[in-house]
């Protein structure tokens, strides 16, 4: 790692440039949580679990190698699990970063913004949301023709975004359900690459999806955990 050029320091991963133009992001144990505990919706670190690196690329590789399968493009190109590392294909990010939320029940922020219009719980058809990345700003909302107008990314562009949303939240949730476990939610983090196509980049990690068990809350360390059981 010493050798190699840092481009970007994250809370849960370290981004470095390759000499063959690729990048290679280096899970940390590093957590997002507050007093000490862990929280997935935290915007600070938290705190240090000792495996939780490894365990977040094992459950990315997992699942990156099913939706490349499925021809879905994502910027997956190879893992070592020894370094805790993965080597991707480098990316654009959307403006200064955007996050995309796939919701299969109305639960969480989803709820208490709508709940004059529906159940906690009730079926939702692969909602998906978009939210700018900004801790100070709560991470806001924005609409399609938002992101078009404020020229972030094309109409093309988000269609093909959303699209690959709801595909991938249906390999994973597909995946859960054969292990006796239900999605409610899940986040994810797209990028393009020169040409302007869209891929999915970060990672698909335990601290990074809402499922449930039985019609209990599985919180992300217990999934870690039922997973690879």
């Amino acid at each position: 790692m010493e050798n190699m050029k840092l481009r970007y320091t994250g809370k849960t991963k370290n981004v470095y440039e390759l000499h063959n133009g690729n990048c290679l992001l280096k899970f940390k144990d590093d957590c997002t949580g507050k007093d000490g505990v862990f929280d997935p919706g935290e915007n600070s670190v938290g705190l240090t679990i000792e495996g939780v690196g490894d365990v977040n690329l094992r459950m990315s590789v997992y699942y990156f190698e099913k939706i490349k399968a499925a021809g879905i493009a994502t910027h997956y190109v190879s893992a070592d699990l020894e370094n805790t590392t993965m080597e991707v294909l480098c990316a654009k990010v959307f403006g200064k970063g955007l996050e995309v939320i796939c919701r299969m029940k109305a639960v969480g922020s989803f709820y208490r913004r709508y709940s004059d219009y529906c159940v906690l719980g009730q079926d939702l058809p692969a909602y998906v949301e978009t939210t700018f990345k900004n801790d100070e700003k709560g991470d806001p909302l924005v609409t399609k023709d938002g992101l078009v107008d404020l020229g972030v990314m094309t109409a093309e562009q988000y269609d093909s975004l959303k699209a690959m949303t709801q595909a991938i939240t249906k390999i994973v949730a597909d995946d859960l359900k054969d292990k006796g476990l239900e999605l409610y939610d899940i986040k994810f983090e797209f990028g393009y690459d020169s040409e302007g196509n869209v891929m999915l980049i970060d990672e698909i990690a335990s601290g990074n999806m809402r499922v449930y068990k039985d019609g209990e809350y599985v919180d992300p360390m217990t999934l870690n955990k039922l997973f690879f059981a």
